[in-house]
């Protein structure tokens, strides 16, 4: 074992009282409440309605839970528990995060489209907020002693006790802390779409896109170091695939929603915002009664709306 390390927690939650809450679940709702929180400033600069964001979280939170565990569920099937409820245990950890946003992104666009706003702009604002969510929820990851890699003496190393290594790595105490990096990856994401967004000439969906792909990108790194079971497909890991193809599915989408020609539904105001709106996104400016634009909304008000 290295002289120094980071230690995994000696248990998963707490009780309160005679229930047990789990941590994993607690970093879920607070990741959710901060995607939401920031989501709602973001489009309300772009001159939006914020209380959009509750009713699209409402729709598309639940649908992406459900995503996520069937992707889980299908991809990695040795992990499921060998209960009847097994399928279902989403708090003993187990989320696909491209099941989740697939699904989450389909019924929440649903949702936007269904209130009459842009969905390319709405992508746009919950961009950043969901790698924030995803990286809150990757702390739930630590208190299971999941998602790490493979066995390591580095200083930053993480300890998992015998119960949660894998076979064949018993013998080894302390693993890459792969929940870490992307942790820090996807918090360094988030700031570099908020500053590109602020800085360039964004169009809708272009944000979104660069999102999967960075988020991908990261993938294929971590795909590459982790060695919790999976499908394998000509040596390597399933997932390993999947964030190829998505890390070149969202750079092709960047290019084609910056590029495309202009929707006219992209083009004209935008009927979910607020009352009063139409005037600013048209010119280009904020509404008085907007919070200073930290992010991609406007860019993207200026050239998108």
């Amino acid at each position: 074992m290295p002289l120094s390390f980071i230690p995994s927690p000696s248990s998963s939650g707490f009780h309160l009282g005679r229930v047990f809450i789990h941590v994993y679940g607690i970093m879920y709702v607070v990741g959710i409440t901060l995607a939401v929180i920031i989501t709602r400033r973001r489009w309300r600069a772009m001159g939006g309605n914020p209380d959009l964001v509750g009713d699209v979280a409402l729709w598309a939170v639940p649908a992406g839970i459900i995503g996520g565990r069937i992707y889980f569920d299908i991809t990695t099937p040795a992990d499921i528990p060998h209960h009847w409820w097994g399928v279902f245990a989403v708090w003993s950890g187990g989320l696909g995060i491209w099941g989740g946003v697939a699904a989450g992104a389909a019924v929440g666009i649903w949702r936007v489209r269904r209130a009459g706003a842009s969905g390319g702009l709405f992508a746009n604002a919950v961009a950043p907020a969901l790698l924030v969510a995803q990286a809150v929820g990757r702390i739930g990851n630590y208190f299971n002693q999941e998602l790490f890699g493979k066995p390591s003496t580095l200083p930053w190393a993480l300890e998992i006790s015998p119960a949660h290594r894998p076979p064949g790595y018993l013998a080894y105490a302390t693993f890459q802390p792969t929940f870490l990096y992307e942790i820090i990856w996807d918090l360094a994401l988030a700031a570099a779409l908020v500053w590109l967004g602020h800085h360039r000439r964004i169009r809708p969906w272009a944000l979104f896109a660069l999102y999967i792909a960075g988020y991908s990108a990261f993938r294929i790194f971590e795909e590459s170091v982790r060695i919790d079971s999976s499908q394998h497909f000509l040596g390597l890991r399933l997932n390993f695939y999947v964030a190829l193809v998505m890390t070149i599915v969202g750079l092709t989408w960047f290019y084609r929603a910056q590029r495309g020609p202009m929707r006219a539904a992209e083009a004209g105001p935008d009927p979910g915002t607020e009352p009063g709106a139409d005037a600013s996104i048209e010119s280009g400016t904020e509404p008085e009664s907007a919070e200073p634009a930290d992010s991609s909304a406007h860019a993207a008000s200026n050239s998108d709306q």
